[in-house]
């Protein structure tokens, strides 16, 4: 069995912390800024973790499990 690839994507958008959990950066941050408040924006800048049940597919795509 030939070893399996990490998804080139993935691991440029997720890293795994030290804990197990998967860090990523929150979404909705590129355009249209104008209409959203500031303290939306702000709150968009701090790192956001992988739901649990979104943990299976993501690690699958990094190839650790």
């Amino acid at each position: 069995m030939p070893k399996v690839k990490t998804k080139r994507a993935a691991a440029k958008r997720f890293k795994l912390t030290a804990s197990g959990k998967i860090k990523m950066k929150k979404a909705n941050l590129r355009h249209i800024l104008t209409k959203k408040t500031t303290q939306y924006k702000r709150s968009k800048r701090k790192a956001g973790y992988v739901a649990p049940s979104d943990m299976p597919n993501v690690l699958k795509s990094l190839a650790l499990k």
